[in-house]
């Protein structure tokens, strides 16, 4: 059953900072903590390099694990990630292990290309990035069995994780990564209630998808045991430019993840933003001015940070905390600082 409407009976405030105040902690992993590093050694390291958002006040938290976008930093996220803590959530953001390396000259060069007029293809991005996302599939599934063994060891001991409220989400390559670990492509001992995909992408196009392949092109094909939301770019699939193909390409994107969901799932889709406007307002280095460079955008970051930030605490709230209100408000039309194209739930 599908639907486009709901009732509001309550006014939310998810898209504005929570009640908790929140620290951001850096955490290296277990091959990068022991070299140039005067603190001294965790009991049991993570297995690849996190970004931790966390209340500062003593409670038992639900965890979300959240997966950055292809060529980018855990760190761009940084503001999403303390709006979602700021609502009661302590946030995991792994560091894919192909970016915490330096950029060789070869990747720079082609990086460049995001600020020139010269031709692009998107497997020259590929080649800097990597087709296969099987190793991102393996190193998330590593880093959600660390949790039960090491995270205690890294949060205040005031601030408890409640391993078994547990949501997985991931942008772009992220988004497809973590519906690749929920279909089971990698093996986990936790199990997660939740799954999030925002603006996810699973390749080139329609017969270029990256290895393993997560769209199957079949409707209702995902076999989820848990709740699930796609988000969209209204911008996404169209062009920066004539030289530079969209950065969520029509065949391969939201539209696609949402027609493959079963219930219950959620579909907004964000009018008039683009594929990376959730991230920070600021994001430094190659990487980070090629954000603002590689794909349309919308007129500013905030709204539609706000908007992602708020629905997910919403829809966390409504499958790991049982308090729908926020979630039904929305689907009823308070979108907060944006106007969504694109509504639709199946129950």
């Amino acid at each position: 059953m599908s639907s486009s409407s709901a009732i509001a009976t309550v006014t939310t405030t998810v898209f504005e900072v929570g009640k908790y105040t929140t620290v951001l902690q850096k955490v290296e992993s277990r091959t990068t903590c022991c070299t140039a590093n005067t603190s001294p050694p965790l009991p049991v390291p993570p297995p690849k390099p996190l970004l931790i958002a966390m209340p500062c006040e003593a409670g038992e938290f639900p965890l979300l694990v959240f997966l950055h976008g292809y060529l980018l930093y855990n760190s761009f996220y940084s503001q999403l990630l303390q709006h979602i803590a700021s609502h009661g959530f302590i946030v995991i953001a792994p560091q894919n292990a192909r970016d915490t390396v330096s950029l060789s000259p070869d990747a720079i060069f082609h990086l460049s290309v995001f600020f020139s007029v010269f031709t692009y293809t998107p497997s020259r991005l590929y080649l800097v990035a990597g087709q296969d996302s099987s190793d991102e599939i393996k190193s998330v599934a590593a880093t959600t069995n660390w949790l039960s063994e090491g995270l205690h060891h890294l949060l205040p001991p005031h601030v408890k994780p409640n391993l078994s409220k547990l949501g997985l989400a991931g942008h772009s390559r992220g988004g497809k990564t973590a519906f690749a670990l929920a279909l089971e492509k990698a093996a986990t001992t936790l199990k997660f209630s939740a799954l999030i995909g925002v603006d996810p992408v699973d390749g080139m196009g329609k017969g270029k998808q990256t290895p393993p392949p997560v769209l199957t092109y079949v409707p209702h094909s995902f076999d989820l045991d848990m709740a699930i939301m796609v988000i969209g770019s209204g911008l996404g699939e169209l062009k920066k430019n004539p030289l530079f193909p969209p950065c969520a390409p029509e065949g391969v994107n939201h539209k696609d993840f949402f027609k493959e969901c079963k219930g219950p799932a959620s579909y907004f889709v964000v009018k008039d933003y683009g594929h990376l406007d959730m991230l920070d307002d600021d994001t430094e280095g190659v990487r980070g001015k090629a954000t603002y460079c590689l794909c349309k955008n919308g007129k500013s970051r905030e709204p539609m940070r706000k908007f992602i930030g708020g629905v997910v605490v919403a829809f966390m709230k409504a499958y790991l905390g049982g308090d729908s209100s926020d979630l039904m408000a929305i689907k009823g039309g308070q979108t907060g600082p944006v106007e969504l194209q694109t509504v639709e739930y199946i129950l």
